[in-house]
């Protein structure tokens, strides 16, 4: 197993930090995301500099791999390197998408066809050393179909427009403890209106069974599914993997949707960190 390495995966919502010392013995927490779509320099700073301060004060390290959301543009990876650079400045620094790193702990050095399904989404085909990206992704505003937020917003959609029947129109305004004004208000004026968003797929977590959340969760999917996986050609030749929370919550609703267009559906994980500690070994 590689030593004093620091392996760290990041999406909008959450991120898991894990630490191998020279004994291979792990050190792992968590923190909130890190995009820095979302966020500017000196947040990302500040997060980062105090899981060092608190985390990982006086501990060696050799490496970090780091596979974050946002990841998209070399200014972003500068930006997230240099503060890392700052934290362990004799350590060899590596900076990638965490679709890399959602494919690396998926397929290891197997061909497949890559998902992630959290708080965003993204679909690639991983050859067994890289991604060639299926669509490029379009972030919560325009893109991130079958997300946590693509979900929420089909929740909040049927509360307002009072689509729900009375049960879900009470679970909602149980869960949320607020007025749809307030909602509002988060959505357009706090920052992280996408994970506020995907806060709402909850409810369907909570409701599994209802008629209406089946509908929620068969559209939304099925819609990620024909706008990125069926029109690569690889789907057709290979496993489909998916990781993330939505993707591990729902993960019999992508196996019937594989099943019934006859796609293969490979390994589904709630976090991709186990299958990087394992890559990285």
């Amino acid at each position: 197993m590689a030593k004093n390495i620091l392996i760290v995966d990041s999406g909008s919502t959450k991120t898991d930090w894990c630490y191998i010392n020279k004994d291979g013995k792990k050190k792992q927490f968590k923190t909130e995301g890190i995009n820095p779509n979302l966020m500017d320099a000196s947040s990302i700073k500040l997060l980062i500099d105090q899981c060092f301060h608190k985390h990982l004060k006086n501990h060696v390290i050799k490496a970090i791999h780091y596979y974050g959301a946002g990841i998209g543009t070399i200014q972003n990876k500068k930006i997230v390197k240099s503060i890392f650079n700052k934290n362990a400045p004799t350590a060899e620094i590596a900076v990638l998408s965490d679709i890399v790193g959602a494919a690396r702990s998926l397929c290891k050095n197997k061909k497949g066809v890559v998902c992630i399904l959290g708080t965003g989404s993204n679909a690639v085909f991983y050859n067994g050393k890289t991604c060639a990206t299926i669509h490029s992704s379009l972030g919560y505003i325009a893109g991130d179909e079958g997300s946590g937020n693509d979900l929420g917003k089909r929740v909040l959609q049927h509360y307002a427009y009072k689509t729900f029947d009375k049960p879900l129109q009470d679970g909602f305004e149980e869960m949320t403890g607020v007025d749809l004004a307030t909602i509002i208000t988060k959505l357009y004026k706090e920052p992280f209106p996408n994970r506020y968003l995907a806060s709402f797929a909850k409810l369907l977590v909570n409701n599994r069974g209802h008629f209406m959340v089946e509908n929620i969760l068969e559209d939304s999917f099925t819609i990620f599914f024909q706008q990125h996986l069926l029109k690569c050609r690889q789907t057709w030749q290979y496993p489909i993997y998916f990781t993330g929370s939505i993707s591990y919550a729902f993960r019999d609703v992508l196996f019937q949707i594989c099943n019934q267009l006859g796609l293969e559906l490979g390994a589904v994980s709630a976090a991709p960190m186990k299958g990087l500690i394992a890559y990285h070994s």
